[in-house]
């Protein structure tokens, strides 16, 4: 569905009622205790151990060795059977991100990508609930903590190439922020050369399975710790 002509291109989630404005972010090291472990946090966690760690040629090709060589792709495979298992990894997978990632994700309508990216605010500590931003394209979340930022994009809409999304800034937000791009397989890879793919299969038809598989896949230099990171 089309949002209107007049949604903004971008906004950031708004501070808690009676919260004080200029409270996020906040200097490292002068952020409020943790907050309480969420709904789910105690649902045991993806066996990231299920499948084996492989290595394959980064997207665009390249050897291995001499000037210009692409660096492999890390990929890890495993299985998630809940949407709550699908929050955990996202939690996990906030712990091995930093500013100026990029992360992508993939997969069709109702697999898991906002939970995922809901579990993603959690472990970096954001500020504001994590909603599909698809009626603002974007949506800044300040970090709480001092940590980086997550900008959460939805480029359903979006015709492809950078072109369409200079509005959004990304390529300034970057640096210091992480990074989600929903939809953003072949419109966002310039951003970066090192980027996190997120690939997530769900069973197709009309079905209950809350089964996902899902793929994770390093490009770049940045990701060759990628399953060591997730340890």
């Amino acid at each position: 569905m089309e949002a209107p002509h007049n949604s903004p291109a971008a906004e950031t989630a708004p501070n808690p009622a009676g919260a004080d404005p200029a409270s996020a972010p906040k200097p490292a090291g002068a952020g409020p205790a943790p907050a309480p472990k969420p709904a789910g946090a105690d649902h045991a966690a993806p066996d990231f151990a299920a499948a084996p760690a492989s290595t394959a040629p980064a997207e665009h090709g390249g050897s291995a060795g001499g000037a210009g060589a692409v660096p492999e792709a890390v990929t890890v495979a495993l299985t998630v059977t809940s949407p709550e298992e699908m929050q955990e990894l996202g939690r996990r997978l906030a712990r091995a991100l930093a500013p100026g990632d990029l992360v992508m994700l993939t997969g069709e309508l109702g697999a898991g990508k906002t939970t995922l990216t809901r579990g993603l605010g959690e472990g970096l500590g954001v500020r504001g609930a994590v909603t599909s931003p698809t009626f603002v394209i974007a949506r800044v979340h300040p970090s709480l903590s001092g940590g980086p930022a997550l900008v959460h994009v939805d480029a359903y809409r979006l015709g492809g190439g950078l072109d369409e999304m200079e509005d959004l800034d990304l390529d300034v937000s970057l640096p210091e922020s992480v990074v989600v791009v929903e939809w953003g397989d072949g419109k966002v890879e310039e951003l970066s050369d090192d980027r996190l793919r997120v690939l997530i299969d769900r069973a197709t038809g009309d079905t209950d399975d809350e089964r996902r598989e899902v793929t994770l896949v390093g490009i770049g230099a940045r990701w060759a710790g990628l399953r060591e990171a997730l340890g």
